[in-house]
């Protein structure tokens, strides 16, 4: 039982350093725009990152990394061991990119650390591909996605400037393809609501699948409607209106955030209490203070910031302005309410780094500092390997005690 509270202990200290290493993710624009002090920002994201816990109810991403490793291969105190070796490692990795200033994945460094450590115990064996692969693949995706679809919103907004019926087609498009999402992607079925709440309507509403794509559709339906009369403000009318519309996007950004990262270290927790008494945890069921612990620590994090990280992020990538600002975090909030709902564990930190170059990108390519970006993208790709080795040696050592 004491091992078992180490580990609970250490997988919450990881997810606070997970909060400030990664909170340059949601706070990074707002502050390089201006828009909020840095105190205001991280306390800011920190709300937000603790606001995903009342949204984010089905838990896919968590699932995902407990199955990382095959439990039929290592199991009880084995996997106990194995966490262990991961945490200490994903911590040490954390802190030392942390250190140096690169926005490298949190989320990377916790999965490479996981399977190094089983791999040390196992093999290659006691690994399932799948998750890790998904994974190895959004180390790419998830800052092209990001940056595609910032890329998209930035011509959207620029055009909108424009006199004309175009930007007017294309806002009342967005209006019927939202109202079509919802009708196809939300549940009605009153048998599966799942909500406290009387009222049919409101169980509707509240349900937590539901009020995660009525939130995001509601960002993109601000969005639209503020293009219908873009071109009838100078600049900086302009200007200021898209800074309140970064408080909008930051915040849904911040709430990606906090409902992907924090079902990380919670799909860990749970990875641990089944390997301590398979009988009485399962991944079916969710312990309670699981998730309510994990999003309080991530929201801690956030506050403390991490400032060296939020140089890099909004500044060194590209000069970005609060109209910027706006489409990558919109572009970034849209990419992880998706991947979340299909359970895939992306990174944050790619993410947000694609959509602010796809937003520089719309400029000029050489907006973008393209030197700096390389240098990301080495930090990237390693992090799961150089991660996995440290578990590896982690584990070798902490095998000999244990």
């Amino acid at each position: 039982m004491t091992f078992l509270i180490i580990i609970i202990a250490l997988a919450l200290i990881f997810d606070y350093i997970n909060g400030f290493h990664d909170a340059a993710n949601s706070i990074a624009t707002v502050v390089s725009t201006k828009v909020l002090t840095p105190t205001q920002a991280v306390l800011w994201a920190a709300m937000f990152n603790f606001v995903a816990f009342f949204i984010f109810k089905d838990h896919g991403v968590a699932n995902t990394i407990a199955k990382t490793v095959k439990t039929d291969v290592v199991n009880g105190h084995d996997m106990l061991v194995v966490i262990f070796a991961g945490l200490l490692a994903a911590i040490f990795w954390n802190l030392l990119i942390w250190w140096f200033g690169i926005p490298s994945s949190s989320s990377h460094t916790l999965i490479g650390g996981f399977s190094g450590a089983a791999i040390a115990y196992g093999g290659f064996s006691s690994v399932n591909p799948d998750p890790v692969m998904k994974t190895v693949a959004f180390i790419f995706l998830a800052p092209v996605v990001g940056m595609i679809i910032a890329f998209i919103i930035s011509l959207w907004f620029i055009h909108s400037f424009k006199k004309g019926w175009m930007p007017k087609i294309i806002a009342f498009t967005i209006f019927a393809g939202v109202a079509l999402f919802l009708y196809k992607n939300m549940e009605f079925d009153a048998a599966k609501l799942k909500s406290h709440y009387d009222s049919y309507f409101l169980r509707v509403v509240f349900h937590a699948k539901n009020f995660k794509w009525i939130l995001l559709c509601y960002i993109l339906l601000i969005m639209a409607a503020f293009t219908l009369f873009l071109n009838t403000l100078n600049a900086h009318r302009a200007n200021t209106w898209f800074k309140r519309l970064q408080l909008v996007s930051s915040a849904a950004f911040s709430i990606g955030h906090g409902g992907n990262d924090a079902q990380k270290v919670m799909g860990i927790i749970m990875a641990a209490l089944i390997a301590y008494d398979p009988i009485r945890y399962s991944l079916g069921h969710m312990e309670w203070w699981v998730p309510l612990s994990c999003y309080a620590a991530i929201a801690i994090g956030t506050m403390s910031g991490g400032w060296k990280i939020v140089k890099t992020m909004g500044t060194r990538i590209t000069k970005v302005t609060p109209f910027e600002g706006v489409a990558a975090e919109t572009a970034g909030a849209i990419t992880l309410f998706v991947t979340e709902a299909l359970k895939i564990p992306v990174s944050t930190t790619h993410t947000i780094a694609g959509s602010i170059m796809g937003v520089g990108a719309t400029k000029r390519l050489s907006a973008v500092r393209w030197g700096v970006t390389v240098n990301l993208l080495w930090a990237w790709i390693l992090t799961i390997p150089v991660s996995g080795l440290l578990a590896a040696l982690f584990y070798f050592i902490i095998s000999k005690f244990f």
